[in-house]
């Protein structure tokens, strides 16, 4: 019986998937590696981005991730262990081999101070309480008047709206923050000046209004009120 020689595209084909094959466990090898081995365990944490959570705060919440592959973690895993605190809006993560993880995170911003059984606690826009602070005067921002009662109104919500259009350049010359009405929000500078701001419609140009005031030279006799509520005529008195 003879025996054929193969014919040479059999032959090439045949090396064509034997090499295939051996570049697809290669692979397979290679990832086991990246992801199994110790060498690329996370070791190190680092936190960035953050000034009202605390340092020990974020290392403690993340602390279930020592060990684990750089290679398996993902953003949600992170935002997942920091979704209690309310200070955090965003996370994202990243991997830095051989075994470090940084994670980059995105506060809410605070906007006023509401005052809480005896402390002082930072707010953002929508009424969230952010943490509490010691000293008010080191938030440099506006305590909002009415305490922790008004936090779920219409008119609580209509300030912080205000306070959130307002430049923090702005917002730092700010002692407190009040509205007996949607339509009659007051602001009281640091030096005992008065804002009448009225509702939160056209809050930008408002706030462009009032910033330009501020600007202005001092006059004799001194200002003692700034009236943006339309602010297309901003006056002063």
């Amino acid at each position: 019986m003879l025996a054929f020689p193969e014919p040479p595209h059999r032959r090439r084909r045949r090396r064509l998937l034997l090499g295939a094959l051996i570049a697809a466990v290669l692979t397979a090898a290679f990832f086991a590696v990246l992801i199994f081995t110790p060498l690329l365990a996370t070791r190190t944490i680092i936190v960035e981005g953050h000034s009202l959570l605390p340092e020990e705060t974020a290392q403690a919440a993340l602390a279930p991730l020592a060990g684990r592959p750089l290679t398996l973690i993902t953003d949600d895993q992170v935002r997942e262990l920091l979704a209690d605190r309310p200070e955090v809006a965003e996370v994202t993560a990243a991997a830095e081999p051989p075994s470090t993880l940084r994670v980059e995170i995105t506060e809410r911003v605070p906007v006023a101070v509401l005052q809480q059984e005896g402390e002082y606690v930072l707010i953002d826009r929508e009424g969230r309480r952010l943490s509490a602070v010691a000293d008010r005067a080191a938030a440099k921002l506006p305590l909002i008047d009415g305490g922790s009662d008004a936090v779920d109104s219409s008119v609580f919500a209509t300030v912080t709206e205000v306070l959130a259009a307002l430049p923090p350049e702005v917002l730092q010359q700010l002692d407190h923050a009040s509205a007996p009405t949607v339509d009659s929000v007051e602001l009281r500078l640091l030096n005992g000046r008065t804002v009448l701001w009225g509702s939160a419609e056209a809050n930008a140009a408002k706030a462009r209004a009032l910033q330009a005031l501020l600007g202005m030279p001092e006059q004799d006799p001194p200002v003692k009120t700034y009236d943006v509520t339309a602010p297309n005529r901003p006056a002063v008195r």
